[in-house]
């Protein structure tokens, strides 16, 4: 990798699409639990809300109602029973590169997060079936864990809070969606990079605040190198 740019102290990383090959489980399992509810979304409204939180993201497309509650809580719950059952089936795997980029960084001194919309639940079975939960992230925070998901700014900052690191200015955001680009532009990281290896094609990346679009994270070797 070579000499690691000093000033970069901590990456934050998104896990489905960015680090974690996702394969359309999770547009599937989520169009699956809504339509269990009698709602149908198109591939574009799903767009709209991929790297959102999880339940919020269901919650938008659940109608106003004296049990909406009730049905964004079994909606979501749906939704997590259809995800863990397609990971069980199929499979989770890593974007290529990404675990060597996660030993190349901490190599380096430099801290490694995963944020993630995902319930702290799902996120340790995708971890526990990718043999991450040993050593290979410095922290994982969760949709649950902060007080609202993308693209509010708030998973940054818990990465920063649980890593020790003060100032945004050495901190890098990576993700695949628009949402993942617009809280790092809300947090106001030194480094917010796009990647192609998930939701959003290079078209949209463009549409949203950035400082670099690379193809995939493997290409994080070269931009810091």
């Amino acid at each position: 990798m070579g000499s690691m740019n000093p000033e970069i102290r901590l990456v934050v990383f998104d896990l489905a699409g960015t680090t974690v090959r996702e394969c359309a489980q999770v547009a599937a399992a989520f169009k699956k639990a809504l339509s269990q509810h009698g709602i149908s979304v198109t591939d574009h409204e799903l767009a709209s809300v991929r790297g959102a939180s999880k339940r919020e993201a269901i919650g938008r497309f659940i109608p106003e109602g004296s049990d909406r509650l009730d049905c964004v809580n079994a909606a979501y719950a749906a939704f997590r029973e259809h995800l863990v059952s397609m990971f069980r089936a199929h499979g989770v795997h890593p974007v290529e590169g990404a675990e060597v980029v996660f030993r190349q960084l901490r190599a380096a001194g430099v801290r490694v997060a995963l944020n993630t919309g995902f319930d702290r639940d799902v996120t340790t079975l995708v971890l526990e079936a990718l043999q991450w939960r040993d050593n290979v992230v410095d922290t994982v925070i969760c949709g649950e864990d902060v007080a609202e998901g993308r693209p509010a700014p708030y998973l940054i900052f818990r990465a920063m809070e649980t890593t020790r690191v003060r100032s945004v200015h050495h901190v890098m955001n990576v993700g695949d969606t628009t949402l993942d680009l617009q809280a790092g532009h809300n947090a106001g990281v030194h480094w917010n990079i796009g990647v192609l290896s998930g939701a959003h094609d290079r078209n949209a990346l463009q549409q949203a605040p950035h400082t670099h679009l690379l193809e995939s994270v493997a290409d994080l070797q070269r931009f810091v190198g």
